[in-house]
């Protein structure tokens, strides 16, 4: 774990915690895994209660009110009562892996925010590979959401399964390709040095890499408008379709901690992360997060949901080439530009990234319709 300081030394050379605070490595790591825990569940409970508050403002609505001042209690009041309700579980499935699924579902989402920078440095582990490591461990959850719909007997939870994986897989290529051009423009790995390197953020250079990992990041955790698992006129509830009580509260831990999860990995490669003037650098951090999360929130409340093929075609069609041509665009740039004039980048990528997206919204089909812009 390292701890930051307001000077600018600081900034270019954080320092570590002693060795032996508070009291040895393994207390190190055991206090600050359960910091990283609480954090993370303090905020999903956080963008639930956002998630519905701000939903029914949209729709002109009474959100959640009576549970606390202004609802504030509806999120621990819902824990409550998914943690008392009775789990089923059905005659037929196959019970070792039924029960393995949500576990192994959760296990990555709380197991990145090890590498998640909320302060200079602040991180369980600095690693040198830290966006690899993201990108690796991050589809392990796929692996728990498909045993959970194969192990439960029910053809619903068995085709929305194989969605999930279908558009991990389709949806991987195009966030990996936007990812690759922040580290061109970075030069690093590491998650903390990918935030140094941000002295202009890099959603103003690299525009269409935001637009395609944000699109990409949406259909890969399944939030609106991909929300296909829970197409209700087609396979009901989903792959946890026969989930209850607290299995099905892990799903749902990892449905909203996944939402969380990208917003931070948004804020971290595109916005500075904990960058940021006058506020504390933790507050900075989750300040950008909880502003991503209002525009996923948005989207959920606007836009109707897409058919599969569309969501098929929207990945391989739209978004991969226009991955590749921002990679190649991003390279060319690295190399030719005189270092210290990357501020060049920013108009150019601009109109480049709405020349593309125009163009190729004309002669891309997705389904029976075109793209519309």
């Amino acid at each position: 774990m390292i701890i930051t300081s307001p000077s600018v030394n600081s900034l270019l050379n954080p320092q570590t915690l002693a060795a032996d605070w508070p009291g040895g490595f393994w207390w190190h790591w055991v206090l600050f895994t359960i910091i990283v825990i609480a954090v993370v569940i303090v905020m999903v409970m956080g963008y639930i209660y956002m998630a519905r508050r701000q939903i029914g403002r949209m729709q002109s609505r009474v959100g959640p009110n009576r549970t606390g001042p202004f609802g504030l209690l509806q999120p621990i009041a819902d824990v409550l009562k998914v943690l008392l309700k009775e789990g089923i579980t059905p005659t037929n499935v196959d019970k070792t892996v039924y029960w393995l699924a949500p576990i192994v579902g959760l296990f990555p989402v709380f197991s990145i925010f090890a590498v998640m920078p909320f302060t200079n440095g602040g991180m369980l582990a600095n690693l040198n590979v830290g966006i690899l490591y993201v990108v690796a461990i991050s589809s392990i959850s796929t692996v728990g959401m498909f045993m959970a719909g194969w192990s439960s007997s029910n053809k619903f939870s068995l085709i929305s399964a194989m969605r999930v994986v279908a558009a991990v897989v389709s949806y991987e290529i195009p966030v990996l390709l936007s990812i690759a051009g922040v580290l061109l423009l970075s030069g690093s790995l590491s998650m903390n040095d990918i935030v140094l390197a941000q002295d202009i953020p890099f959603i103003l250079l690299q525009p269409l890499g935001f637009i395609v990992f944000f699109i990409a990041g949406l259909a890969e955790i399944s939030r609106s408008p991909f929300d296909l698992l829970e197409a209700d006129s087609e396979i009901v509830a989903g792959f946890h379709i026969e989930y209850s009580g607290i299995k099905f509260a892990l799903f749902y831990l990892v449905e909203y901690g996944e939402a969380f999860l990208l917003s931070c990995l948004i804020s971290t490669l595109f916005l500075g992360g904990w960058r940021g003037p006058w506020l504390p650098e933790w507050m900075w951090f989750i300040a950008k997060g909880v502003l991503v999360w209002f525009v996923m929130v948005w989207l959920w409340a606007t836009l109707p949901r897409v058919r599969i093929d569309q969501m098929m075609a929207l990945a391989w069609k739209f978004l991969l080439p226009l991955a590749l041509i921002n990679l190649v665009v991003t390279a060319i740039q690295v190399l030719t530009l005189p270092e210290g004039s990357l501020w060049v980048m920013i108009p150019v990528n601009f109109v480049i990234t709405a020349v593309l997206i125009l163009l190729w919204s004309k002669n891309s089909k997705l389904g029976w319709g075109r793209v519309e812009v």
